[in-house]
C-alpha cells in the first residue's frame, strides 16, 4: 500500500517507528523529553511536547497498534488529499487530542501522556467519511471487516482501555482526534457528509 504520491507518511512511520524504538531499547531519556505533561505544558513552557510526544510510544504493543492503523489508513489518505492537506489533517489531529488532553489534565502534575493515537484517530475518521466500504482483512479474523466496523472498534477499544486507567497511553486522545478528522473534512471538503449520506 506504499502509493506512489505517499512522501510523508513513509517518512512520519519511519521516525515514529525508529524514535520510539531508540527510546524503548536504547535511551529511555528520549522518552521522558517527549512525554507530554499538561500541568507543565505552560508552566515550564514544554510546547515542543505537543508534537514530539506523538514520536515516542509506551510498548512495543502502543507501537504496533498504531502503526498497523496508520500503515493502512495514512498512505491511502495522502495519496488522495496529497502530502500538504494529509501533514494539516495529521498535526491538527495530533494538536487537537493534546488540547483536549490538556483541558482535562492541567492541574494534575502526575499526568504525562505520549504516542500517535490523536493523530491517527484523525485520519481514521476522514477516511471513513471518504471510504465507508473499504475491508480490511486483519489476522486472524478470516472474513472482510467493513473500514467502518474497523473504526467502531478501534474507538471502542480506546474508550475501554481509558476505564482501565493504567499505563501512559492517551486513549482519551482518540475521541478527540476522531473529532478532529470530522471536523477537518467538514471544514476543507463539506460536500464530503452530503456524498456520504447519499
Amino acid at each position: 500500500m506504499f502509493e506512489s504520491g505517499s512522501i510523508a507518511a513513509p517518512l512520519i512511520m519511519i521516525l515514529t517507528i525508529g524514535i520510539s524504538l531508540v527510546g524503548l531499547y536504547k535511551n529511555q531519556k528520549i522518552i521522558d523529553l517527549c512525554l507530554f505533561r499538561p500541568y507543565h505544558f505552560h508552566r515550564r513552557r514544554q510546547w515542543d511536547t505537543m508534537i514530539l510526544s506523538g514520536f515516542v510510544h509506551a510498548d512495543i504493543g502502543h507501537l504496533f497498534f498504531n502503526m498497523f492503523t496508520f500503515y493502512f489508513f495514512a498512505f491511502p489518505m495522502e495519496y488522495f488529499l496529497g502530502t500538504v492537506p494529509f501533514l494539516i489533517l495529521y498535526f491538527f489531529g495530533l494538536v487537537v487530542s493534546h488540547t483536549c488532553t490538556w483541558y482535562k489534565h492541567r492541574n494534575n502534575p502526575g499526568y504525562a501522556s505520549l504516542g500517535a493515537s490523536g493523530a491517527i484517530s484523525a485520519v481514521l475518521f476522514a477516511y471513513i467519511v471518504y471510504f465507508p466500504t473499504t475491508t480490511l482483512m486483519i489476522i486472524p479474523i478470516p472474513v472482510p471487516i467493513p473500514a467502518f466496523l474497523f473504526a467502531i472498534g478501534y474507538v471502542g477499544y480506546s474508550y475501554w482501555a481509558s476505564m482501565q486507567n493504567t499505563g501512559r497511553i492517551n486513549h482519551d486522545a482518540h475521541l478527540c482526534g476522531a473529532i478532529s478528522g470530522l471536523m477537518f473534512v467538514a471544514v476543507t471538503d463539506p460536500g464530503a457528509f452530503a456524498r456520504l449520506l447519499s
